[in-house]
């Protein structure tokens, strides 16, 4: 089999889970024997269809824009038995450079009139290869690609080309650690997905199962970390990359986020063996109190004090969000008498490991 995949993401490795994504599935089509070839729009020259009908009339079958498409993609989409088309979803459908590959394709097609049930269309020029649709979204409900799907369905599925959607919403959550273990089944299936469309020419629904499956469970804790990270990077001035590039953490304005940050950022590997719970007491812009309970490499977290604490943190609320966030050195800060422990000070001392930043 010869899969011709285009990946529309304007961003880079690192950033791109529709790369991320994109990759898995190709991993599992090489591995079940196929040559693909992935493009990255983005590097490509690809202008915009100006709807002058020369590939109709005066030059059939090919278009008058001499660009990367006319002379190199068009001719290896024509060639490729399967196409997958890999994009963001941007207004709840394809962003503009795969729009633009797929407006291009337009020379395959005849300018007569036909009718087959009871629909007028177009007859092929040539035969277009089969499809396979992929796209990621940022918001955390398989909702959101309805409408994607519908015209996916109403564009390529029509003559039987269409050998599967893959859609994976929450996708931005995937590079935390908080949902490694997740991220890594979800992409496992999709490279087994990948190996199944080319031994099989279908994805299983036990694959497609893993793919969709729900990696966030609870919305509004979704909503509070996500709208908290936007306000971070609104004042710190950075864009989503810039932020954690520079290691920054979302800055907690509440016990609630608190809470949230310190469960997103729990470490169960270095916390293994552990078994302790930790106190907060806020005082300040922000008051009130607030527990973490650590056991059998989890975490629990709970508003309100805990019965035996193994160890007791009393602060200013705004000194101990600078610590977490690394804006203050913590250990400084308790020199300076800025906020006071009572307690197992090894778990202080082990803190960062619970909850340090790590790739």
């Amino acid at each position: 089999m010869k899969v011709l995949a285009l990946n529309s993401s304007p961003r880079k490795p690192g950033v791109s889970k529709t790369l991320l994504m994109v990759e898995a599935l190709v991993e599992g089509m090489r591995e079940g024997g196929a040559r693909v070839d992935l493009v990255h729009l983005r590097e490509r020259n690809i202008k915009n269809c100006v709807g002058c009908f020369t590939c109709w009339t005066k030059t059939p079958g090919v278009c008058i824009l001499q660009d990367d498409m006319t002379k190199d993609l068009l001719p290896r989409w024509l060639e490729a038995d399967l196409a997958v088309y890999a994009t963001p979803l941007y207004h709840y459908t394809v962003n503009a450079s795969m729009k633009a590959f797929i407006e291009r394709t337009l020379p395959v097609l005849q300018p007569f009139f036909e009718e087959k049930e009871e629909r007028i269309h177009h007859p092929l020029r040539a035969e277009p290869p089969k499809t396979i649709f992929l796209s990621v979204a940022g918001f955390p409900e398989m909702g959101v690609f309805d409408q994607l799907s519908s015209w996916v369905r109403f564009i390529f599925g029509r003559r039987d080309g269409l050998m599967g959607e893959i859609y994976r919403p929450g996708a931005e959550v995937m590079t935390v650690p908080y949902f490694r273990e997740k991220s890594r089944d979800v992409l496992e299936a999709t490279r087994q997905a990948g190996r199944e469309v080319v031994t099989a020419g279908a994805i299983s629904p036990e694959t497609m199962g893993r793919i969709t499956q729900e990696l966030v469970e609870d919305k509004e804790a979704f909503k509070l970390m996500g709208n908290l990270m936007w306000k971070s990077c609104i004042e710190e001035g950075l864009t989503p990359k810039e932020f954690y590039e520079k290691g920054l953490v979302p800055r907690p304005d509440s016990i609630p986020a608190f809470l949230a940050v310190m469960a997103m950022g729990f470490n169960k590997e270095a916390a293994a063996g552990t078994k302790a719970v930790i106190q907060f007491g806020f005082s300040g812009e922000v008051e009130g109190s607030c527990h973490l309970r650590i056991e059998n490499s989890g975490i629990h977290t709970a508003e309100g004090p805990a019965p035996n604490p193994d160890l007791t943190v009393e602060s200013p609320f705004d000194v101990w969000m600078d610590v977490i966030t690394g804006r203050a050195d913590g250990r400084q800060a308790f020199l300076e008498g800025k906020y006071r422990v009572s307690g197992d000070a090894g778990l202080l001392m082990r803190m960062s490991e619970f909850f340090g930043r790590r790739e």
